[in-house]
């Protein structure tokens, strides 16, 4: 086996410890550490939420959550996109909903089990836009 599939079987397995992820390169660390999952609320909420809907996320009009869509070039840069964004969604344990079909992906973030917003998505959202900049027309 290879050294890059080894560290991802290491980053996917549940019980790894972070001494064996600590050198990979497939999420950028600040990304990995976990923040404490809180509902947003208050000015952390309105900050965030202010940053996000700059860069085109937008509010869902019947429940407490953010969706977007994402406009690749082709399937393998949206199938490409979606795998560094489950690296992540396994990390944090924090799963996003989406919808692919060829170019397109269509985001929705929330936290069911704080029944709205966290800082989950927040951070989920951050990274995807952080993963697209510069290769696709967002959208």
């Amino acid at each position: 086996m290879t050294r890059t599939y080894l560290q991802l079987l290491n980053l996917l397995h549940p019980l790894k410890s972070s001494r064996s992820f600590k050198h990979s390169s497939a999420l950028p660390t600040h990304f990995l550490k976990r923040t404490m999952r809180a509902k947003l609320e208050g000015d952390q909420r309105s900050d965030a939420l202010k940053q996000l809907q700059s860069n085109g996320w937008k509010l869902a009009n019947d429940r407490d959550a953010l969706s977007k869509t994402f406009l690749f070039k082709n399937f393998n840069q949206a199938f490409g996109f979606m795998t560094r964004v489950a690296l992540l969604a396994e990390k944090l344990d924090h799963h996003p909903e989406w919808f692919n079909v060829y170019n397109k992906v269509e985001v929705t973030l929330s936290t069911h089990d704080l029944n709205g917003l966290s800082t989950y998505d927040a951070q989920m959202a951050q990274f995807m836009d952080q993963c697209v900049s510069g290769t696709q027309d967002n959208k």
